[in-house]
This record gives structure tokens, C-alpha cells and sequence, in this order.
């Protein structure tokens, strides 16, 4: 088995290897504790410092935003109940997600990385990000590859981490808050919701390639299709 900077270089040359000469919008998808967030920011080091990387467009810049920035408030994401269909159904808010972010980026205009402070439940001043013609931008978050989403990316990774794994991981972030069993109760709002997304959308089968994250320190890529390359 290869190492994780191995694996994360060849798979920074395919990033940068979508719509070459162009902008290029990545989803980086997986559940709670896939490790999305680390490795939205590993590539992005990786990309500042690896101008060696193998592949078209070796110096081509390496962004990355967080769909967290995008939550609705807190009113709206529990009105109707604190259940695993709320958590898939109403925590974020797309249209701000594509009016901020998506719609600008294929403009060539300047993004808006976030709008909503999840944990302080509040705006967030807007803090416009500009960014070159030729460039790749990753999304890191849960969810990315849902029906109303899916077609927004020009590629995108599945990072595949089991719940006994990713639960656990995950759950470090909030000492006793949650119980490492996927099943226990505690768990049932995340675990359910992400569920139920496997039987919309399942996102494995949609996504550009999928990486094997359960291993933090020999991960696995595993391309599943070719990305879109106008």
C-alpha cells in the first residue's frame, strides 16, 4: 500500500487536470468524520508547495470552501423536529451556496465563501474571495452529491469511511457529547440522516473517484469515472 502523500499527489494531478485553462468546481463528499475538511486542506499545502506535482497544470492554483459556511439558522433547521430527516433535508441553504458561490465562480466574478456562523447562529459579514480564471476550487462538506446539487461539479471525491470508523472520528471534536457506537441515540439524528442519502442519492456511484479514508495513513484512490473536461 502507497503512502498518504502519495496517494494525495496523484490525486491533486487529477484535480488540477479538470477544465484545464479554465475554473473548475470539485465536491470533496463523505459523512461526518470522513475527514473531508483535512483534506480539503492537505491538497490545498500540497498544491502551494509541490510544484513538481506529475500532470497538466502543475502550478495551477488550489482553493478550497467549506458548505458549513452555508447552514441555515438554527429556527429552521430544527422547526420541525431534531430527527435524521431534518438533519439531510434542512440544514443548509443552497441557494445561498449557489448564489454566493457557484453562480460567481462560473462568472469569473468573486466568491463569497461563507454567510452563516452555524455555532455562533449568526450572519457572517461578507468577505468576498477573488480568484484566477484558471483555478480549482474543492467544496468540502456532507451531502454534495444530493439530487439538486450532483450537476453543479465538474468532478468530485467520495471520501468512503464506515460509520464504526468515521463516528468515533468524528465525534472527538465534542468530548461526551456523543457515544462512539453508530447506533446509540445520541448518534441517530447524524448517522439516520446520512442514511438516508445513501437511498437518494448514493453517492458513491455519482462521485469522479473515491478515496478509502478509514486508513488516515495509506488511504486508497479508486477513480470511478472521468471528469468533465469542455
Amino acid at each position: 500500500m502507497r503512502s498518504r502523500a502519495r496517494v494525495l499527489t496523484e490525486l491533486l494531478a487529477e484535480l488540477r487536470a479538470v477544465r484545464p485553462g479554465r475554473r473548475a468546481l470539485i465536491a470533496l463528499d463523505g459523512v461526518d468524520g470522513a475527514g473531508k475538511t483535512m483534506l480539503a486542506h492537505e491538497l490545498v499545502n500540497l498544491a502551494k508547495t509541490a510544484a513538481d506535482v506529475p500532470g497538466h497544470g502543475s502550478d495551477r492554483r488550489v482553493t478550497a470552501i467549506s458548505i458549513d459556511g452555508f447552514h441555515h439558522p438554527r429556527a429552521i433547521r430544527y422547526a420541525q423536529g431534531k430527527g435524521p430527516d431534518t438533519f439531510y433535508r434542512r440544514s443548509y441553504d443552497y441557494g445561498a451556496f449557489v448564489d454566493s458561490v457557484v453562480e460567481p465562480f462560473r462568472r469569473g466574478g468573486t466568491v463569497v465563501p461563507a454567510v452563516w456562523d452555524v455555532d455562533k447562529d449568526r450572519p457572517i459579514a461578507p468577505e468576498p474571495r477573488n480568484l484566477p480564471n484558471d483555478c480549482v476550487l474543492l467544496i468540502d462538506g456532507i451531502f454534495l452529491h444530493r439530487p439538486e446539487l450532483v450537476d453543479l461539479w465538474d468532478a468530485s471525491v467520495w471520501v468512503d469511511v464506515p460509520f464504526e470508523v468515521s463516528v468515533p472520528r468524528g465525534n472527538e471534536r465534542f468530548a461526551g457529547a456523543f457515544d462512539a457506537d453508530p447506533e446509540d441515540e445520541s448518534n441517530r439524528r447524524y448517522v439516520g440522516g446520512q442514511r438516508l442519502y445513501f437511498a437518494e442519492a448514493a453517492p458513491w456511484e455519482n462521485a469522479t473517484w473515491v478515496l478509502d479514508n478509514r486508513d488516515l495513513e495509506r488511504p486508497t484512490l479508486i477513480r470511478r469515472s472521468g471528469p468533465d473536461r469542455p
